[in-house]
């Protein structure tokens, strides 16, 4: 797992399960600890350090069900919400076309999709960046910014406030990493 699968399977874990999951407890852990910044790939210490400051596990499930749970939840972690004529299925069919395997929730939830990013990036075979390029291009970028300025804008916690900071710039510094990777590949292939 490199950094880039790191950086998808935690924002997407966090995002994709609720606080009191257990299997997020080592997780939570490491950001209650200081310990994450240690592991994060990115430079966001200052962000990580408020992640730390503000990691009440009350308060952050009391505010992920508000933001993201149920008919009545105030920031639908759904792209089918968030792009208009988009379905859920699409998602689905993408994956299954890559032989990703899913479960029975939905495919399109920012938590998922990242967590498809980083199945992705743990298959792919040398420089192929092809189905992440589509993956970011096609299902997280047309409505990342949307729906994160709304979970800033509806969030009671100031935890969910920064990680949506925190996102914004992960995952446009990872959409810059990609780009990077087909202009070098684009190159190699001119010369």
């Amino acid at each position: 797992m490199n950094e880039f699968s790191i950086i998808c399977r935690i924002l997407g874990s966090l995002y994709h399960r609720q606080p009191q999951d257990p299997l997020l407890e080592p997780l939570y852990t490491l950001i209650r600890e200081g310990k994450l910044v240690q592991h994060w790939p990115l430079e966001q210490d200052a962000l990580l350090a408020r992640l730390q400051k503000n990691c009440d596990a009350h308060e952050l499930a009391a505010d992920y069900n508000a933001l993201f749970v149920g008919d009545a939840c105030s920031v639908p972690p759904y792209r089918s919400a968030w792009v208009e004529g988009s379905d859920e299925g699409e998602v689905r069919q993408f994956l299954n076309a890559l032989g990703m395997p899913l479960g029975e929730g939905p495919a399109d939830s920012f938590g998922a999709l990242l967590l498809a990013a980083s199945w992705l990036e743990d298959q792919r075979e040398g420089d192929d960046s092809e189905a992440l390029e589509q993956l970011f291009a096609d299902f997280i970028l047309p409505w990342h910014e949307t729906f994160l300025g709304k979970v800033e804008a509806h969030a009671t916690s100031a935890f969910w406030r920064t990680f949506a900071q925190l996102s914004r710039e992960a995952v446009n510094a990872m959409w810059e990493e990609l780009q990077e990777e087909v202009d070098q590949d684009e190159k190699a292939e001119d010369e």
